[in-house]
């Protein structure tokens, strides 16, 4: 099995097909940057979501703490992170509070 090329411009992305929708990684993000959503054709009715990929700070917390190795974060080389924002960990405690679900538009 080779190396996982990143997606272009892209910080943080889930393999679906690997995904149980456990919501660890959704808790672990200190930037708000996933949620999940429903998806009526998975084994739980929900999915991870990458919401906000703009506010991802790199620190690769939900990649670190997927059971699956579902989700992956850019190379720090590859890709200029945000820096962590009171609005992101503002939404990250919101995301928490809605039960990790994607918070309403």
């Amino acid at each position: 099995m080779g190396l996982i090329t990143a997606p272009s411009n892209t910080p943080v992305w889930v393999n679906v097909s690997r995904c149980k929708a456990c919501d660890i990684c959704v808790s672990m993000c200190p930037a708000g940057v996933l949620a999940m959503v429903q998806a009526p054709n998975s084994t739980l009715g929900s999915m991870i979501e990458v919401v906000v990929p703009d506010a991802c700070i790199g620190c690769r917390d939900c990649e670190l703490h997927c059971p699956d190795f579902a989700i992956y974060v850019a190379d720090k080389s590859e890709f200029k992170f945000a820096k962590l924002s009171e609005t992101s960990k503002e939404r990250a405690e919101k995301v928490k509070q809605n039960k990790f679900r994607k918070l309403s538009e």
